[in-house]
């Protein structure tokens, strides 16, 4: 039974708003019902007995003593994320953020996801400088301390890695969970100085229309980036989630790009040079230009393009039976906030528009929510997201087509190719186990 505000509703009364069993978003936002124990299996929550609770072991002993540093619960210890290089060797790391099991739209500090090409310096924030220097009417050195003192805005914006999705390039689907296929993009609530405010102590040059951010790790990772963005929303992030930068990401201070391809956002920020071209630099004349099916180069394109996909239920999950489920997952768009999402249960054939979680930020996570009836036969689930501007995340044919694919399935999860943003499809096998399909 699915009670509604002022009446009980059968779960088999509530009307499918497309194929394959999804159900009226209504539904989740107070208008029909409220979801409750009938959400998952079908099966209610356990009657409560008329004898007085039992006292657990828990129950019957004080408790471990207050750490200064609260971390996770022992039970947690599986949401973590998954290594690439958990030995620390001289090349790149990955760190993947564990979507599937994680709620809302803010990415714990801890699980955000990171991409380190020379491991992560311990940079002592007292000796830690950011000069702003080249095309300026005066060159600045600021430290930690001196930026405390500037104005601090913060924002909730999310940060995905160019190569985030990168491994559905590949000509068949790769059996990986989302935490692999996805794991490169966060979310947090980021704090700083906007960058515009240490321009207009600088001054600008008229001549200055790029300028090159380089950080403090031992490759000096660097990338141009035009002036008109840091005189819009560029930061220079201080704080993630109320505490300060984690190592990995970025410590003392980074560059925030809201927006922008995650390498832009360069981490461990020490130099801001304004020049009038770009840099050409090995990361943005190398390693983040893919060549496209034309033969050009997909170069000088800092967008993060309209995106969705659905983290539960997805890729190594389960149903336990047919019954009433909630679809969801995660939109986001580089070019502002998602307008709508849609949903289908049946590979494309029909389409149902999701519920979409308050608040819904410009260039952050917004999470989507979908009530889908089960019947226990094989089923596909794709999202697909629209953001303000009109832009509508592509099928995947739609996406090949332009960008291109892998000649053949790679061995392993590394791939040169970047800036994927087509429907992930989820196949569901009566059995109840989900895998990764194209459809």
């Amino acid at each position: 039974m699915v009670r509604s505000r002022d009446r009980q509703t059968p779960v088999e009364t509530l009307e499918p708003v497309a194929g394959n069993g999804l159900i009226d978003r209504r539904a989740l936002l107070g208008r029909g019902m409220v979801l409750a124990g009938a959400m998952s299996t079908g099966i209610g929550p356990a009657s409560a007995a008329a004898e007085p609770l039992a006292d657990d072991p828990w129950s019957l002993e004080v408790g471990d003593p207050m750490p200064p540093y609260q971390g996770p619960s022992k039970f947690e210890a599986k949401v973590v994320r998954t290594l690439s290089n958990p030995n620390n060797e001289p090349r790149n790391s990955h760190a993947r953020t564990p979507h599937h099991l994680l709620e809302g739209t803010i990415t714990p500090n801890g699980l955000h996801f990171n991409i380190n090409h020379g491991g992560v310096p311990n940079i002592d924030p007292e000796k830690h400088r950011l000069v702003i220097h080249g095309l300026v009417k005066q060159p600045t050195e600021f430290t930690l301390d001196t930026l405390s003192r500037y104005p601090m805005v913060s924002r909730v914006t999310f940060i995905e890695c160019g190569g985030n999705s990168a491994p559905l390039f590949s000509p068949e689907p790769l059996q990986e969970n989302i935490q692999a296929l996805h794991g490169l993009v966060s979310c947090a609530e980021w704090t700083g100085v906007k960058l515009s405010t240490l321009l207009e102590e600088t001054g600008i040059d008229p001549r200055a229309k790029w300028f090159v951010a380089e950080g403090a790790d031992s490759p000096h990772l660097s990338r141009s980036v035009p002036v008109k963005k840091a005189l819009d929303d560029a930061m220079i992030a201080l704080y993630q989630n109320g505490e300060r930068l984690n190592p990995g990401n970025g410590y003392p201070m980074r560059l925030l790009l809201p927006g922008y391809e995650g390498n832009m956002n360069v981490k461990f920020l020490r130099r801001i040079k304004l020049v009038e071209q770009p840099a050409m630099s090995y990361y943005e004349a190398r390693t983040y230009s893919q060549i496209l099916p034309s033969g050009k180069a997909y170069r000088f394109y800092f967008l993060q393009e309209v995106k969705s996909f659905i983290t539960r239920p997805s890729h190594g999950m389960a149903l336990k039976g047919p019954g009433l489920y909630e679809i969801s997952g995660l939109a986001y768009s580089g070019n502002g906030r998602i307008e709508k999402v849609m949903v289908s249960a049946d590979a494309g054939q029909s389409w149902a528009q999701a519920a979409l979680q308050e608040p819904v930020l410009s260039k952050a996570f917004t999470r989507f929510r979908m009530p889908w009836r089960w019947d226990g036969g094989p089923a596909t689930l794709q999202s697909r997201a629209w953001d303000e501007a009109g832009n509508v995340q592509p099928t995947r044919a739609e996406f090949v087509a332009t960008r291109g694919e892998l000649a053949k399935k790679p061995p392993v999860l590394a791939f040169p190719n970047q800036h994927f943003n087509s429907i992930t499809s989820w196949g569901v096998a009566s059995s109840g186990e989900v895998a990764h399909v194209y459809a």
